[in-house]
C-alpha cells in the first residue's frame, strides 16, 4: 500500500520511480499473490464517514490529495454500510496496472537484502509488517538493539477524557517523579479483592484469539507477557506485577486498594493513555467488556485495544525526523506499517507523505508539512516525535491524536462528543485545502 502510493505520488510529480517487489521472488507466509497491492487481512478500509469518524476524514483527505489507493478503492467498492470494503482482486489489479502502464516507473521483482547502496540517492523502505528477514537485520544493525521490533504487544489505549476521575487520581509510585515528570505521572484506578477477583476470574474465562500457524514459532518476552499469560501463573501474579498496589495513596477512599492498574500518558496532547502491562491476546469484544470492569474505566472509549502479533516496525520517534527521513541517512525515507502505523488506509497516507516529500526534495520545491489539525498531520506528528519513543507502538489514526478544539454552543451527553468530532474534521478539511493550495476552489 505504502510504496504504491508513495511511488505515485513520486510520478504525478514527474519524478521517475523503480519500484522493487520481492515477491514472487520470496513470499510471505501472509501473501498468496505477488500483487503490488494484496489485501492479506480484510478487504475493508473502515469507515468512510468524513465528518464523524476519523479514518473517515482520512479517506477524504487521501481523495483530496490524488491518492492512488483511494481512486482504485472508490473505484472497486462493494456494499458495506458505512464503510469502505473493496473487492480484493479489482483492487490489486487496478493499483499494478495503473502503475505499470505508467512511463515513468520500472517495476523489478528482486530481493533487496541489504540497506541501500548509497547510490540509490532517494529511497523510501516501505517494506510492511512482514519485512524480510535480511533488510529487518540489516536495519536493525544499524539502527540498534532497541529500534526495531519484531513482535508486536499492544497494550489497550483510552481517550483521557472517558475515565471517571472521581474513582482515579494522579500519582506516581511513592510521588516518585520521573524524566519530565511531576511525581503524578500516572492515572491510577483502585481495586478491592473482591473487584480484583473478579477481573481475574474474567481474564481467564474470556475468549483469546489464536496465534497464525507462522507466529506460534516467535517466544514471548518476559517483559512484555500478556496478562493472560501471567494469570495463569497464579490469581495473586498481576497483582505483584503491572497491577500491584504498593507507593500509592487513593485520595477518594481511606480504603488501601487491593490492586491498581495504572494508566500512562501516551501521547504529547495528553489525550491518550495505555493501561500499563495490559498487552493482551483477548478478543476485542472480551477486552472491552472486561476493562470496563474496572473501577474509573467503566465507561471508557478505547481509541486502541490490545493485541499480540508477529510484526516489524522501527521506533520512528526515534529514528526519523518529520519528512520521514532516517536521521542517520538523508535520503532514505521509511512509509507504511513498518513506521508503526495500523492499517491499510494509515499505512497508504505514510505513503503518500513520503512520496511527496521526496518529490519536493527531487525537484527543489519548497514544502510544507501538513498542519497537525489534518489527519495527515496527526498521523505524522505522532510517528516523528508525538509519541513517547520509550513506549511507542503501532497506531490507528484517532481523535485523540488531534490538537483539542473547543465547541461554540451548549451540548450534553453524546451529542457533546458528536459535535467534537465535526468541529475536528470540519477544522481539518479546511486546513488541508489551505496545505494542498486549493482554497480557491474550497470556497
Amino acid at each position: 500500500m505504502a510504496g504504491c502510493e508513495a511511488a505515485w505520488q513520486l510520478v504525478s510529480a514527474g519524478v521517475p520511480v523503480i519500484l522493487h517487489e520481492m515477491r514472487p521472488v520470496r513470499q510471505t507466509e501472509a501473501h498468496v499473490t505477488d500483487g503490488l497491492a494484496e489485501l492479506v487481512c480484510s478487504n475493508s478500509f473502515r469507515s468512510d464517514d468524513a465528518e464523524n469518524n476519523a479514518v473517515g476524514l482520512l479517506h477524504e483527505e487521501m481523495r483530496r490529495a490524488n491518492s492512488l489507493i483511494m481512486r482504485c478503492g472508490d473505484d472497486h467498492k462493494l456494499p458495506a454500510g458505512g464503510a469502505l470494503a473493496v473487492d480484493r482482486e479489482g483492487f490489486a489489479k487496478a493499483v499494478e496496472q495503473t502503475l505499470k502502464n505508467h512511463p515513468l516507473v520500472s517495476i523489478r521483482r528482486e530481493c533487496v537484502d541489504t540497506l541501500p547502496p548509497e547510490d540509490w540517492d532517494t529511497v523510501i523502505i516501505a517494506t510492511g509488517p512482514l519485512t524480510a528477514a535480511p533488510l529487518a537485520e540489516a536495519i536493525r544493525a544499524q539502527s540498534g538493539e532497541d529500534a526495531l521490533a519484531f513482535f508486536d504487544a499492544i497494550a489497550p489505549i483510552v481517550y483521557k477524557d472517558s475515565v471517571d476521575m472521581s474513582k482515579a487520581w494522579f500519582q506516581s509510585r511513592y510521588d516518585k517523579a520521573g524524566p519530565g515528570g511531576d511525581g503524578a505521572d500516572y492515572l491510577n484506578c483502585p481495586l478491592t479483592e473482591e473487584e480484583y477477583s473478579r477481573f481475574i476470574d474474567g481474564l481467564n474465562a474470556g475468549e483469546k484469539s489464536d496465534f497464525k500457524e507462522w507466529e506460534k514459532s516467535t517466544p514471548y518476552f518476559e517483559g512484555c507477557l500478556p496478562i493472560e499469560v501471567m494469570a495463569e501463573r497464579g490469581r495473586e501474579t498481576l497483582r505483584f506485577g503491572p497491577m500491584k498496589p504498593i507507593g500509592l495513596t487513593n485520595p477518594h477512599s481511606d480504603q488501601k486498594p487491593y490492586a491498581v492498574v495504572q494508566l500512562r500518558q501516551d501521547n504529547a496532547l495528553g489525550t491518550l493513555y495505555n493501561l500499563v502491562g495490559f498487552q493482551t491476546k483477548l478478543k476485542h469484544s472480551e477486552q472491552t467488556k472486561l476493562f470496563r470492569t474496572i473501577p474509573g474505566l467503566e465507561e471508557a472509549r478505547f481509541a486502541r485495544l490490545g493485541g499480540l502479533h508477529r510484526n516489524t516496525f522501527i521506533n520512528s520517534p526515534k529514528m526519523l525526523d518529520r519528512s520521514l527521513q532516517w536521521n542517520k541517512r538523508p535520503g532514505l525515507r521509511f512509509a507504511g506499517q513498518i513506521t508503526g502505523v495500523e492499517g491499510y488506509v494509515e499505512s497508504a497516507a505514510i505513503g503518500l507523505l513520503a512520496g511527496r516529500f521526496a518529490a519536493a526534495e527531487r525537484v527543489g520545491a519548497a514544502f510544507n508539512f501538513p498542519p497537525e489539525t489534518t489527519a495527515f498531520g496527526a498521523l505524522l506528528n505522532h510517528i516523528t516525535g508525538g509519541a513517547d519513543e520509550k513506549s511507542f507502538q503501532p497506531m490507528n489514526i484517532n481523535f485523540g491524536l488531534f490538537p483539542p478544539i473547543k465547541v461554540e454552543g451548549k451540548h450534553r451527553g453524546k451529542e457533546k462528543g458528536r459535535a467534537k468530532k465535526r468541529a475536528i474534521t470540519a477544522r481539518a478539511l479546511t486546513d488541508l485545502d489551505h496545505w494542498l493550495g486549493t482554497k480557491a476552489a474550497a470556497e
